[in-house]
């Protein structure tokens, strides 16, 4: 174990000497290539800017308006029965969103309840059973233009609801 945890040091280094190397080896330009690679990276942040703050934005009104409580409150009478609290419906709707936003709700949830209840296990999994699907597909396809998702957002959906159902029976079936 002590061998991983010291090449893991070793690996970030070595692949910068190797690349330097390598282009010095190859009579690149390696300081232009570099620049122009940041140059894209900042015009990459600046179209992706809107979508982004756009998300963030609206993932805090409906925190602050008390929408999600009330939603949580509603589908968790349903959700419920099949062994999903009402208290974290809300995280597996934030997290299609945001990953922050559910990140923030999960802490809450280990703040009021505890990390070693239903509620922050659930949670726990949860977030890591499933993807911020929304987020996704607006930076991802809005980076490059993509108009017509397909069956993309169907197919995330799916397998979102399997992660969340997957964590229902890890949680419940196996804690």
């Amino acid at each position: 174990m002590k061998a991983l945890t010291y090449l893991s040091h070793f690996m970030i280094p070595f692949f910068i000497l190797y690349i330097v190397g390598y282009g010095i080896a190859s009579r690149r330009n390696i300081y232009h290539d570099f620049l122009k690679g940041t140059e894209d990276g900042l015009y990459m942040v600046l179209k992706l800017c809107p979508t982004l703050i756009g998300l963030m934005t609206a993932v805090g009104v409906l925190r602050a308006s008390g929408f999600l409580d009330f939603l949580g409150d509603f589908l968790g009478k349903f959700t419920g029965r099949f062994g999903m609290p009402s208290e974290v419906v809300p995280l597996a709707v934030v997290r299609l969103f945001s990953s922050s936003g559910a990140t923030g709700l999960l802490l809450d949830i280990f703040k009021e309840f505890g990390t070693d209840s239903v509620q922050g296990l659930l949670g726990s999994v949860l977030l890591s059973a499933t993807e911020s699907v929304f987020y996704c597909m607006s930076v991802y396809f809005g980076s490059v233009k993509i108009e017509k998702t397909r069956y993309t957002l169907p197919g995330a959906l799916l397998a979102t609801m399997a992660g969340i159902v997957a964590s229902v029976v890890i949680v419940r079936f196996l804690f």
